[in-house]
């Protein structure tokens, strides 16, 4: 598949009903942020409040890598931010790698080749073993650079949802790791692209901007 532009991509997209997990979802769940910008923002799949939104990272996972972001300075806004899965698996349960490798190839291959981001964070295991390869392990290869299939450079991180669950000293100590990695894709990306601005004045609040997508989507349940 080739689309000529990130609208006709989307409205494809929207439409998907290729695989099983379709049957369990509101419907496919597209992006977020700008198509613009030399930083791509990678998760796993979509929560309850994505899927009811339709894009990724805007429930308590989301809130929580805005303020990830914020510590290096960048408002969500100006990343694209997409996931690896486009719909949300039955009981939020974590997405296998093959439902992985078969979403991504069709639909983040795409924003991929259409957005042309200079660097890649990948967020959580599914993401990594993806844009890496199925033997990556997130303990062992987060904060480490690495080529994807794009040509582009991308660095893993833990996903928002697993520092949810973490407690005390852990928590702690992973917080200054995912700031680590994300300061470091954050300074590759100034490098490569040292005109565009990655901060907003103002925050952006994604809940009310995706607001009529969510009320537009609970019409067709």
């Amino acid at each position: 598949m080739a689309f000529a532009n990130h609208q006709e991509l989307e409205q494809a997209l929207l439409a998907c009903s290729l695989c099983p997990l379709r049957e369990h979802a509101i419907g496919p769940t597209s992006w977020n942020g700008t198509c613009d910008s030399p930083l791509a923002v990678v998760g796993e799949g979509p929560g309850g409040v994505e899927d009811e939104y339709g894009v990724p990272l805007v429930g308590p996972s989301g809130l929580l890598l805005d303020k990830a972001l914020g510590s290096v300075h960048v408002t969500r806004d100006k990343v694209f931010t997409s996931n690896i899965i486009k719909c949300r698996p039955k009981n939020n349960r974590t997405p296998t790698t093959q439902e992985g490798q078969f979403c991504a190839e069709r639909w983040l291959d795409e924003e991929i080749a259409l957005v042309r981001p200079k660097v890649i964070i990948a967020l959580g295991s599914v993401a990594l073993k993806y844009l890496r390869g199925p033997d990556a392990r997130i303990t062992k290869d987060r904060g480490q650079w690495f080529e994807t299939k794009y040509g582009i450079p991308a660095i893993a991180t833990y996903h928002p949802a697993y520092l949810l669950r973490l407690t005390g000293k852990e928590i702690v100590k992973a917080k200054w790791e995912v700031f680590y990695d994300l300061q470091a894709a954050v300074d590759k990306c100034r490098e490569l692209a040292p005109e565009y601005q990655f901060e907003s004045t103002e925050k952006p609040d994604l809940l009310k901007i995706y607001a009529e997508r969510r009320m537009a989507r609970q019409h067709r349940t």
